[in-house]
């Protein structure tokens, strides 16, 4: 196995995690997750220090999701929830209380806007705030900003029932 086919598959997940928290229809979630695979499949020659792959790769799927967006924003959109942002599929043994709040959580970070999503995204994926910086070239202090904001946020669509 390739070192680029090794990265991709160990990133996979996370690729998918990340396009799924930008796109709510699953067909366009997927698209997006190759073109993220894709984008940072080309990139990965340009990494210079190999200790900050992941804020590299990071950056590359960012990138690649903000032209998404940026790209859709006029474009209606149409198809289901998901109702997790993890890859798997839930199993048989989570309540319908749990779906629910998954996909009410989902819903609301979905909802925030892009300066707060993205770093709070992130963060979800297990990026330190010094990656995140990296990853979305700002201060960690803003980092540690945008993540308090949007979590305020969250809480408060969540107590005002956004995706009830």
């Amino acid at each position: 196995m390739s070192e680029h086919d090794r990265i991709i598959g160990e990133y996979g997940p996370a690729l998918s995690r990340l396009a799924r928290a930008y796109e709510r229809d699953p067909g366009l979630a997927a698209e997006l997750a190759q073109e993220m695979a894709v984008a940072v499949w080309r990139a990965l020659p340009r990494l210079q220090d190999p200790d900050r792959r992941r804020a590299f790769i990071f950056r590359i799927a960012h990138n690649r999701a903000v032209s998404h967006v940026i790209s859709r924003v006029r474009e209606p959109r149409v198809g289901e929830v998901p109702d997790s942002l993890a890859c798997e599929q839930p199993g048989p043994e989570r309540t319908l209380l749990e779906k629910e709040r998954q996909a009410r959580l989902a819903e609301a970070i979905r909802a925030l806007p892009l300066p707060h999503r993205q770093p709070l995204v992130l963060l979800l994926e297990g990026l330190s705030y010094a990656e995140i910086a990296e990853a979305l070239g700002l201060s960690e202090t803003n980092v540690g900003v945008r993540i308090n904001r949007a979590k305020q946020k969250l809480k408060a669509m969540l107590e005002d029932g956004i995706g009830r």
